[in-house]
Formats: C-alpha cells, sequence, structure tokens
C-alpha cells in the first residue's frame, strides 16, 4: 500500500492554517490543482475528484446515461463494488469470464453482449491491464460505452497509454491499499467534455449552480455527494508527485522476481501490453499447487481474496437491495441473475492462481532475499 509521509503531513498543515477545508468555498485549492496535474499526469482533458472509486464509478456510470433496463458487462474478478455501482444506477452486471491475464476475456465479453447492453467495464485487476485492443473495437461496434475500473492500477500504462484514459471514461481509487492514497478518495477521468459535465452533477447535486463550470445547463440534474475535502486534495497532490517513482520501484522489483521464478521453472500469468509489468502473478496446473505456494510468504491465492470473487458477493447473487421495490433485474427482463455457477473458468483460474507482493517499499537486497526463498 502506498506511504504517506512529512510532505503530506505539512500539505495538510497549510490547508488548515488556511482555514477552507471545503473545496467548494472558492476555486483554486489543492482539490483544483490536483484535478488539474492529474489530467496532465494521465494525458486526458479532465479529472475529477471524488470521495471512493465505488462513487467514482457511479459517477461514470451516470454520466454515460446508463440506468433502467440497461445491462453493463462486468468481469467476474473484481471487486464487488464494479458490478454493485451498475446496481446502485438501476442496471444490471452481467459477468463476463476473465482470461489467463486474469482480466476481461474479450471472446466472452463479445458473446455476452445483448439489445440490452449499454456499457462494458473493463477493470485492470492487480495492476494488470485489459486486453484493450480487442476490447474498444467490439464495443464500438455495438456501440457501448467503455468505462475503465482502473481503480487497482492506478498510474500503470497499456503499450505507452495510462490505464483509465483509453475508454470513454475512466475510474481511479486511492483508497489505502492503492498505488495512491489520501485513506479513501477516487478520480473519474475523461477527454469527453459533456461526460465530464455530467459526471459533476453526479458528484454533487449542486455544483453546476455553485461554481457554474457546469457548460451544458441540460447536463444539470440530480447528483449525490462525492466530494473530498482540501485535506484530501492536498495529501493527493503530494502522493500523485510519489507515482511515478513508486510505480518504477514495482516494475524493477517485478521483473526481478518473474526472471528469478522463471527460471527455477514456475509457471508465469502474462499480462496484456507492451513492456514490463508491475504485478506478478502465477497460475498452476492444479489447485493444490497454488494452496501449497500461497503459504509462502509474500505469495497468495487469488480465490481466497473474498469480495473480490463473484461466488463471495452475496447481496448480488441473491439480488437483495436496500428496498424490495427496487429491482434492477427485473426491470432489465433478468430476474435471476447471475449465480454461482456463471463463470466456472474464472474460478478455475483463480484457484489455481497467486499474486506475489511486489514490495516497493522493501529494500531491493531484502526482495531479491525473498525471492530466492520464494523460487526455493
Amino acid at each position: 500500500m502506498a506511504r504517506l509521509g512529512f510532505r503530506e503531513w505539512l500539505a495538510v498543515g497549510r490547508v488548515i492554517a488556511g482555514g477552507t477545508l471545503t473545496r467548494t468555498e472558492r476555486a483554486g485549492g489543492a482539490c483544483d490543482r490536483f484535478e488539474n496535474e492529474l489530467a496532465g499526469f494521465a494525458g486526458c482533458n479532465h479529472a475529477l475528484a471524488v470521495s471512493s472509486g465505488t462513487a467514482a464509478l457511479i459517477a461514470a456510470l451516470q454520466a454515460c446515461g446508463v440506468g433502467p433496463g440497461d445491462e453493463v458487462l462486468v468481469p467476474a474478478y473484481t471487486w464487488m463494488a464494479s458490478a454493485g455501482a451498475v446496481l446502485q444506477v438501476g442496471a444490471v452486471p452481467v459477468l463476463v469470464e476473465v482470461d489467463e491475464t486474469l482480466t476481461l476475456d474479450a471472446k466472452d465479453f463479445a458473446a455476452k453482449i445483448t439489445p440490452r447492453s449499454r456499457a462494458v467495464i473493463p477493470v485492470h485487476m492487480l495492476n494488470r491491464p485489459c486486453d484493450m485492443d480487442r476490447i474498444l473495437p467490439i464495443a464500438q461496434e455495438h456501440g457501448l460505452k467503455v468505462i475503465e475500473d482502473a481503480c487497482q492500477a492506478v498510474g500503470i500504462r497499456y503499450n505507452g497509454r495510462v490505464l483509465g484514459t483509453l475508454g470513454d471514461i475512466g475510474t481511479f481509487s486511492f483508497n489505502q491499499h492503492k498505488n495512491m492514497t489520501c485513506g479513501e478518495g477516487g478520480a473519474v477521468l475523461t477527454s469527453n467534455a459533456t461526460l465530464i459535465d455530467r459526471a459533476r452533477n453526479a458528484h454533487d447535486m449542486g455544483l453546476g449552480f455553485r461554481q457554474a463550470n457546469t457548460l451544458d445547463t441540460n447536463e444539470i440534474f440530480l447528483g449525490n455527494n462525492f466530494r473530498i475535502s482540501e485535506i484530501q486534495g492536498a495529501i493527493l497532490r503530494v502522493q500523485l508527485r510519489k507515482l511515478q517513482g513508486r510505480i518504477n520501484r514495482m516494475l524493477r522489483r517485478v521483473t526481478m522476481m518473474a526472471d528469478m521464478l522463471e527460471r527455477n521453472g514456475y509457471p508465469i500469468a502474462k499480462p496484456h501490453g507492451n513492456g514490463p509489468t508491475a504485478s506478478l502473478v502465477l497460475t498452476f496446473d492444479a489447485e493444490g499447487e497454488a494452496i501449497q505456494f500461497a503459504e509462502r510468504r509474500g505469495a497468495r491465492r487469488l480465490f481466497d481474496s473474498s469480495k473480490h470473487v463473484y461466488t463471495e458477493w452475496e447481496p448480488i447473487l441473491t439480488r437483495k437491495m436496500a428496498h424490495p421495490g427496487v429491482t434492477p433485474w427485473a426491470w432489465a427482463g433478468n430476474p435471476n441473475g447471475p449465480g454461482p455457477e456463471s463463470c466456472p473458468k474464472t474460478i478455475d483460474l483463480l484457484k489455481r492462481s497467486c499474486a506475489i507482493n511486489s514490495m516497493p517499499d522493501v529494500p531491493m537486497p531484502v526482495v531479491r532475499y525473498l525471492a530466492r526463498k520464494l523460487a526455493a
């Protein structure tokens, strides 16, 4: 997880001393500056800071006009919020298998598109890019919005481009366990002026009126309150300046560990895209091998990661919403929804796969020592 230090402490102190903690009190504060800097880093026209990765997904879905009666294709291996956000806007998630990279299977994605399909959420899990070269043309052919979930891949590149900027709109998370953090937070990224206007309203029901930065008043609609504070904005500005260095350390460590493990005969799961990867996954031939390997320090079996596995999404599998009158599945003409057997290929891969911590904050000599023990 990303760490906070003295520079973040100083940045927060300056905000507190200034006396303005709410971002809407004045323009040009820490949040505004962070958004401009994040858009510059990512290479897109607009970035919007929000309260969490889940809030970013909800705002992105609302920006794209997804709602009751619609279907959104979502991988079966992702944090539950990727599918939960779809239900929160009244649509239903359609589960798609993952491929051997542990990301959305483009072939299964194409096979599960229906006349009700409105969008797809490729999730770049574990800093591993989806096969965007195949996903984007399929989505375009069928008129689907591409909402990238890069919450677990902040700052990671795919063929030279920052994940979250390849589709129509993208999302980041700044949860404590992500590549950069302010405890809880997120962001929406896009180069589409209409989508960012709608996302701004989705994240604050009054922002379009308060700051008059919604260019098209037709995009002013009832939103929610997903704002972050100036304290979070100040922390994120410092974290953003540290991000590329952190990713570079991840890349070096993963490259070294993957080389050592591969030379010792371990089955490295290859990622999509060109160049080095910031993620290391082993996929064994048998589940027992993965269970045994997961006992080693620094390794974990992916099937054991609770709410990242769709079979653990109890409220979704039981179709339990806050009120019985909220029935997205019925609205979409799909009253049964997903079940435990929806994606058997995904379950098989997760049972046989282990992820290894890239340890970016651990000195390289220690990482080499731990890698030798892993590869033994």
